[in-house]
């Protein structure tokens, strides 16, 4: 006549499909193996034991696998993907920018939960050098280093390697969700300016000039003869008084050149001050003036005197 559940409210079949379990995180440099994985620090993939892939195959869960790391000490959390299932059981291994993200140590415990994210839309970065300007083409670079990482998370500060040298760059505002998926998307990518970046000030020259205050002393030399100019002598050889005294230059005193309004560019006119040759009106017109019946004609009889 009664029925009862052991449980108030029945678990969702979406809780039963997910995955979280905790893992001891190490960098990639503690990673044992001969081959250098240098590979997992320049993006945002993490390295998982062989039986997460074996519960995750079990599991209803969609691909790409996305994981959400926390650091329940710190309250920290950040997003992942998953690059292999080749660490030893109950490791996993970190790059080294998302460990400092979630402010762990070698060795600290990491809540991993498989996540399911929307596609991203616009992402903007912060620089956290000026030295990132140095870069000639910085979307281009980092559209490459992107393809190395799974998705984004707001406030995270994800590091790229270009030209052996490492840049770290705060992810300031992701769109539609503030931790999206980057896995064949179209994203609208936007910087900020960087970190300390000051922009160099601009010197203002104010330059006062107006036809009052002209310096007319560079066309002295171009005004030709001037009255009064010289310097005199005295009889009693005294030098006093024998100064020139030079008329003031006029500003209608000065001769400015004619602008050549047929220049065009690339070309170079040589005009030399040359006098026009005066030209003999009465010689052209006696040599070339038309004259009619002028001519001379021609006759088929010889013409001779009779015997």
């Amino acid at each position: 006549m009664f029925s009862f559940n052991m449980f108030d409210h029945p678990i969702p079949r979406v809780f039963q499909n997910r995955f979280s379990t905790q893992y001891r995180c190490f960098s990639v440099s503690m990673l044992a193996g001969p081959n250098d994985r240098s590979d997992v620090e320049k993006g945002g993939k993490i390295i998982m034991p062989p039986s997460a892939l074996d519960q995750l195959s079990r599991l209803n869960i969609t691909y790409p696998m996305l994981f959400k790391l926390t650091n329940k000490n710190s309250d920290r959390m950040t997003h992942c993907g998953v690059l292999e299932f080749v660490a030893d059981e109950g490791i996993c291994y970190l790059p080294h920018w998302m460990m400092q993200n979630l402010l762990l140590e070698e060795g600290g415990l990491v809540q991993v939960e498989s996540v399911n994210l929307q596609v991203a839309t616009y992402s903007k970065f912060q620089p956290q050098s000026p030295d990132f300007l140095d870069i000639t083409n910085p979307k281009a670079v980092l559209e490459n280093a992107l393809r190395n990482f799974a998705c984004l998370t707001t406030g995270d500060v994800i590091a790229i390697n270009y030209n052996e040298k490492i840049y770290e760059l705060r992810v300031m505002e992701t769109k539609p969700d503030k931790a999206v998926s980057i896995i064949e998307c179209d994203m609208n990518v936007d910087f900020d300016a960087p970190l300390g970046y000051k922009e160099p000030e601009r010197q203002v020259q104010h330059e006062e000039s107006t036809e009052g205050e002209t310096d007319h002393s560079g066309y002295a030399g171009e005004l030709g003869f001037r009255a009064f100019s010289g310097s005199g002598n005295r009889l009693d050889g005294k030098k006093k008084g024998v100064e020139p005294s030079p008329s003031p230059i006029k500003p209608g005193d000065i001769k400015r050149g004619i602008p050549n309004y047929e220049f065009k560019l690339g070309k170079i006119t040589f005009i030399r001050n040359s006098r026009p040759l005066v030209k003999k009106v009465e010689e052209d017109e006696a040599g070339g003036r038309f004259i009619a019946f002028s001519g001379e004609g021609q006759s088929l009889r010889k013409k001779g005197r009779k015997p």
